[in-house]
């Protein structure tokens, strides 16, 4: 299993990964002709033909066995320079009469813009196939999620001074938002799925023109609905794991559709990014693969990208032994540089 850049011949492999995403992965809509230009535009990101501030690093995980894509993940440069970014904060409103000696504070929601200029780790999604301890692709989670530290790391000066992430809201057992159906529906003449299919095209602007600019009190909303703030699907709490440990928190911001959270961090105290290390490659036919690994390794070439699970840890002197296999599934050789992280 290795990550690495999509190619223009991936769309047939990353349509299929849209269509078993389904409802709520915004990112990922299945619609061929805007994964087309996704495409696209994250390879001109790689040939570094595209301003810094308005890149698209997409990746997928290819199974080399079987040559089919088992998942995604990208890296947005910066949100929110050319289609506004918006989410809501959690904020408090207090109320209080000195005459009756009565306080109160209550939850509100203020749309917002904070987080314009932020990159975000973004479209992390696995086929089902490839999860779970039963599967010999225990860790294809973790390699999904932590390859984009490392190229964050190894191009630090394209990135600017913050990260976050955007998680999916919690869903009902009939694929419902209660969120969105005590909240967004009022506002927006269309169901979760229209909004959520234009929010996906990058046609955001109706968000800002269609939602009230005061304050929402979440008393008006529906109890199970509140319930929702600031919570996951359960399909998505293993990447908000992962995230946590990395040093990503959630500061209060939520999605302006379903209610699941925002993470983020200073991209410089991202655990992964501050613990990984340079190292120079030596290629040993004695060298031996390992079954389970704990290092994860990238190269430090843009547009040929690869991340993968090696089997060693570095010697003392920053030398990294790799097998033939491992310095093939990585397209490295003596004396090259490979990104090392000791998950």
């Amino acid at each position: 299993m290795r990550i690495r850049p999509i190619a223009r011949d991936d769309l047939d492999g990353l349509q299929a990964l849209a269509q078993q995403a389904g409802v709520g992965f915004t990112s990922l809509p299945d619609n061929r002709e805007f994964l087309a230009g996704k495409i696209e535009a994250a390879a001109s990101a790689f040939e570094e033909r595209t301003p810094v501030d308005d890149r698209l690093y997409f990746f997928v995980l290819e199974d080399e066995v079987s040559g089919e894509l088992a998942g995604c993940c990208a890296i947005e440069g910066q949100v929110g320079r050319e289609v506004p970014f918006y989410n809501y904060r959690l904020g408090t409103l207090a109320h209080s009469s000195i005459q009756l000696d009565l306080h109160r504070t209550i939850d509100t929601l203020f749309l917002s813009s904070d987080h314009t200029g932020d990159a975000e780790v973004c479209s992390l999604f696995l086929r089902p196939e490839y999860r779970g301890e039963a599967n010999r692709h225990l860790r294809n989670g973790a390699l999904l999620s932590k390859a984009r530290w490392l190229f964050i790391a190894q191009f630090r000066d394209r990135f600017p001074d913050k990260v976050l992430a955007e998680m999916r809201g919690v869903f009902d057992e009939s694929n419902t938002s209660p969120f969105w159906e005590s909240l967004g529906k009022h506002f927006f003449p269309m169901d979760f799925n229209e909004a959520d299919r234009l929010t996906g095209l990058g046609q955001k602007s109706f968000i800002g023109e269609l939602m009230p600019k005061f304050p929402i009190y979440t008393t008006f909303m529906a109890e199970e609905a509140r319930a929702c703030i600031g919570q996951v699907h359960r399909h998505t709490r293993p990447a908000l794991e992962m995230l946590k440990k990395e040093g990503l928190r959630w500061e209060g911001y939520i999605d302006i559709f379903d209610g699941g959270p925002t993470v983020e961090a200073y991209i410089d105290d991202v655990r992964a990014i501050r613990n990984s290390r340079l190292c120079q490659v030596e290629v040993s036919a004695a060298a031996s693969e390992e079954s389970v690994s704990r290092w994860l390794a990238a190269t430090t070439d843009m547009l040929s990208f690869t991340a993968s699970w090696i089997g060693r840890a570095p010697t003392d002197d920053n030398t990294i032994v790799l097998s033939n296999a491992e310095a093939q599934r990585l397209n490295v050789t003596t004396g090259d540089y490979l990104r090392l992280l000791d998950t």
